[in-house]
């Protein structure tokens, strides 16, 4: 497993993504997965407040046990606070429940997980380097936001600034290309951490054009959490290009799946793909598909198929 420095903080390549636990899959399961990112080489383990309401970080101490220091927590803070989820007091109150139910006495990696325009950022930060020269955070990060936020924050006089920016990122979401997020965290130092890496699934290979399993995430009831989201995502557009990608890889003796993690990785400034699982084969191919060195007549190949 490859590494990337995030400020002072070694992460793995591909991290794992904990939105699951607590939400999706048991305590039970969740031990499953924690060991077989642990034993693939995973270092980052990503989690948030609101994931599995709580439930989440809880779940994740657990399975971890005494393997703590051998990994890298990151949780978030101020998702769904509309106003007020980077203000100073509120930050030093969840930054204390989240120790309390991951059951450890720092957070190497705290994010805020989304531009909160009630407070000043100066302030937000003021809060965060304080948690850190408290020693009870390592390095702080952000979460959706834009490339002139992250030039705002980086003017800001705190003795910490943004070790990381968590945007969405995949071959089928370029957000970070098109709005210059990803040139500005280049030119600020700060490191990219994907997610939604597979787009919900998309670019695992499982769904082709007029083929939807059945039961997916992407085919999903209108009962369920999910609905709605393949009408969004399975659009003939996205298919073609699913199916056009397929082909690239297939040509070459890869896997799409292997495509979406190595060509994340091929950019400048990408530290750890974060990307969640349900299972262990889910880990273990997640690793795996980080192996791809493409060359750059592959990447120019591959822009070629985005672009239509």
């Amino acid at each position: 497993m490859k590494t990337h420095q995030i400020g002072s903080l070694e992460a793995s390549a591909v991290g794992l993504g904990c939105n699951n636990f607590g939400w999706h899959i048991d305590q039970a399961q969740t031990q499953k997965v924690v060991d077989a990112a642990i034993a693939a080489g995973i270092t980052m383990f990503d989690t948030a407040d609101v994931y599995g309401e709580g439930r989440s970080e809880v779940m994740l101490a657990k399975a971890l046990g005494s393997r703590r220091e051998k990994i890298l927590i990151a949780t978030k803070v101020g998702m769904g606070k509309e106003k007020g989820g980077g203000a100073p007091d509120y930050v030093r109150q969840e930054c204390e429940a989240s120790l309390q139910r991951l059951g450890t006495d720092y957070i190497d990696l705290y994010y805020l997980h989304q531009p909160d325009s009630a407070t000043p950022i100066a302030d937000t930060l003021g809060a965060l380097s304080r948690l850190v020269e408290a020693g009870k955070v390592r390095e702080v990060a952000c979460s959706n936001f834009s490339a002139a936020q992250l030039h705002e924050a980086a003017k800001v006089g705190t003795s910490k600034h943004f070790a990381a920016v968590q945007n969405e990122f995949s071959l089928l979401e370029r957000a970070p290309e098109r709005d210059g997020v990803l040139a500005a965290a280049n030119e600020l130092g700060v490191a990219l951490v994907p997610y939604f890496p597979l787009k919900s699934g998309l670019l695992t290979g499982k769904y082709r054009k007029g083929s939807t399993p059945e039961g997916s995430r992407l085919n999903a009831g209108k009962d369920s959490k999910f609905a709605g989201m393949g009408d969004a995502l399975l659009t003939d557009q996205n298919l073609d290009t699913v199916e056009a990608l397929i082909a690239f890889c297939e040509q070459r003796g890869h896997t799409i799946l292997e495509l979406a993690f190595s060509w994340l990785l091929a950019h400048e400034g990408v530290a750890s793909v974060i990307a969640g699982a349900t299972k262990p084969e889910q880990i273990r191919g997640n690793v795996a598909a980080a192996g791809w060195a493409l060359s750059d007549e592959e990447l120019a190949a591959v822009d070629e198929i985005l672009a239509g």
